[in-house]
């Protein structure tokens, strides 16, 4: 079954910046209302503003730090208060860490992790049961969780999580629930490198507004599937990662995604 774009109110979280605005801008463009969540109220409230001004759509912004303990009911009791009935979540939000892991900030860490993991899982679980069969529920991954990366060990394995999780709650929730996938893109330039900056890295980095087309794309097709790519090369290398004995995934990642490069990274002082 088809997605009815212009029946949904799509709730998408890390929507003030990067694949979260751009995506914001592809479901408004097909008439699907909005509540935009992120920390920066007057991000949102822009992009609020240029989608209503734009499409004619309904959008609410909500600003909220999604890392918080609770964060996914305190979102879904703000929803509720406000009489929004959401169809469709995009859990979207989430940052990067690189570098050696014995030189990763304890807090760091923890936040990257209550950010990607845990505020992703305690959102999803406020939200799947009130979304039905013809609405969605999208998990944004990264190409990063089909294989270890050295360099990147946190954040790598954060997103590998997400991919077990979406995998299994597509088994879960199909037939009787929305649809349901994981999407992982590759490198993207948005501010997510703004942090960890994009030296030691491919050059090979896609627009957000490639990597949106891309989702609406997958959301467009009839056939539900536990998860997508960007692009055919992305589904390649997912494939052959997973081919790959444990030993030879680490060794060939680790020469493909410079973990040599990421691994003599610096921290900045104060930072």
């Amino acid at each position: 079954m088809t997605i009815d774009h212009a029946s949904q109110t799509a709730l998408i979280t890390g929507a003030s910046s990067g694949i979260g605005a751009a995506l914001a801008r592809a479901l408004a463009a097909r008439g699907s209302g909005l509540v935009l969540v992120a920390r920066r109220a007057e991000r949102l409230e822009s992009l609020a503003a240029e989608l209503r001004g734009a499409h004619g759509v309904r959008v609410e912004t909500v600003s909220a730090d999604l890392a918080r303990p609770g964060a996914g009911r305190a979102l879904a009791a703000e929803v509720d208060r406000r009489g929004i009935r959401v169809t469709a979540l995009v859990n979207n939000a989430g940052i990067g860490a690189d570098g050696p892991f014995a030189d990763q900030d304890p807090e760091e860490m923890e936040a990257l992790l209550a950010l990607n993991v845990t505020a992703l899982v305690d959102v999803s679980r406020a939200f799947v049961g009130r979304l039905d069969e013809g609405g969605y529920l999208v998990n944004i991954a990264s190409m990063a969780a089909y294989q270890p990366i050295p360099g990147m060990a946190v954040y790598a394995a954060s997103k590998a999580f997400v991919l077990s999780f979406t995998e299994a709650l597509w088994w879960e929730t199909r037939g009787q629930g929305p649809r349901t996938l994981v999407f992982s893109p590759g490198l993207t330039r948005t501010e997510f490198f703004d942090g960890i900056g994009t030296e030691g890295y491919p050059a090979d980095f896609r627009t957000p507004d490639q990597v949106a087309a891309a989702l609406v794309r997958v959301l467009d097709r009839r056939r539900s599937v536990p998860g997508a790519f960007g692009r055919a090369a992305d589904a390649v290398g997912a494939t052959l990662s997973r081919v790959l004995g444990r030993r030879a995934a680490v060794l060939v990642t680790a020469r493909v995604a410079g973990s040599a490069g990421l691994m003599r990274k610096v921290r900045p002082a104060g930072v």
